[in-house]
């Protein structure tokens, strides 16, 4: 709630469309002109809010696998936001870039959760590598995998990756599968209240709940490469018919004694026929 930020609403954004639209969502949402400062601009080059950080609470949704002058910039690899894994995220894919560029800019009690083209959860390469310093340092929290078709112009199933800068009481990764919470809205799929306040159940409580969320220790999710998908670690219920073999055999031998019988029985009129 507006009434519980304590500075103010800080963003930004290179699409000029889309800076504006922000804007004006703040005057939407009754944000007055002193509570917000929404900048235009490269967030990856040329960041515009550092003398201001850190952040209690980031929320974003960057784009997908755009590229970025990554290795072709030799000053960025000595960037504090990007140093720490060792490594640039790749040039064509700078998804991984916005999610380290949102750590650095966070508070050690704050929180940053992230919408994510689901890629950047399973891919190898430099991706794998950023993976795995972001778990072995324990910043990931959670893994959210969200239903397909559900944004504007977005038809893939995306996912949203929470991280946590400070060392948290344990050393669990929470993967929720929320891929079937949705509700057919026309030619588009919506989470209804019910279905955000289940999965947002489970996360606040970090519960375990058969075929939707399971907790899954950092050393597990490092012996499997650093793989964050959550396909990999929280089973699918099988909704296939259950198929009992013995009671299909019973029933099989059932239909060959009744129709050995219809044979029997057809013969011996065919014979009366015949005798006639």
């Amino acid at each position: 709630g507006k009434n519980n930020i304590k500075k103010g609403f800080y963003g930004q954004e290179l699409n000029i469309t889309t800076y504006n639209l922000c804007r004006i969502n703040m005057f939407l949402h009754d944000i007055n002109y002193d509570n917000f400062d929404i900048q235009l601009g490269d967030t990856l080059i040329d960041p515009k809010h550092r003398d201001l950080e850190p952040f209690d609470a980031i929320v974003s949704n960057p784009p997908y696998s755009i590229g970025w002058e990554g290795s072709k910039n030799p000053l960025l690899i000595n960037d504090d936001r990007f140093a720490g894994p060792g490594v640039l995220a790749p040039d064509k894919t700078a998804d991984l870039a916005f999610t380290l560029h949102m750590l650095a800019s966070l508070s050690e009690s704050g929180t940053a959760a992230i919408v994510e083209f689901p890629g950047v959860l399973y891919r190898g390469g430099k991706e794998q590598s950023i993976r795995r310093w972001l778990v072995e340092n324990n910043h990931v929290d959670t893994i959210i995998q969200l239903p397909a078709n559900l944004f504007f112009g977005v038809g893939i199933a995306t996912c949203i990756i929470v991280l946590r800068k400070s060392a948290r009481p344990d050393n669990m990764i929470l993967f929720i599968d929320a891929s079937k919470e949705f509700v057919k809205n026309g030619n588009k799929n919506r989470l209804t209240s019910d279905n955000q306040d289940r999965i947002f159940r489970i996360f606040a409580e970090r519960k375990e709940e058969e075929y939707f969320s399971r907790l899954v220790s950092i050393d597990d999710v490092l012996k499997n490469d650093a793989n964050l998908s959550v396909s990999s670690y929280v089973e699918q219920e099988d909704t296939r018919e259950v198929i009992d073999i013995d009671q299909v055999n019973t029933h099989l031998r059932e239909l060959i004694e009744e129709g050995n019988a219809l044979n029997v029985r057809i013969e011996e009129i065919i014979k009366e026929l015949g005798g006639e």
